[in-house]
């Protein structure tokens, strides 16, 4: 455990940000579940509607540094595939 006190406070705000990181992927993951259900279920125009959201959440997950821009731009490029091979 660290004893200065601004190595205590970076404990902290790691603790936050890991949290808030945790929950945009955790979130991101929910999405793409719910877009491949939709696909399954051959609801295109749900699939289209998440689609739009997933791509919105992983550029700006990707942004703030959460994950990678080329790891969001190929996880979008591969769902795009999927729904396009799918109708």
């Amino acid at each position: 455990m660290a004893n200065i006190k601004s190595a205590k406070k970076r404990i902290l705000i790691t603790e936050k940000k890991t949290a808030i990181n945790k929950a945009r992927k955790s979130e991101i993951k929910t999405y793409i579940k719910k877009f491949d259900k939709a696909i399954e279920n051959e609801n295109f125009d749900e699939a289209k509607v998440l689609l739009k959201a997933i791509d919105k959440k992983l550029k700006k997950a990707a942004h703030k540094n959460v994950m990678h821009m080329n790891n969001a731009s190929r996880k979008v490029s591969r769902l795009t595939k999927k729904l396009n091979s799918a109708m």
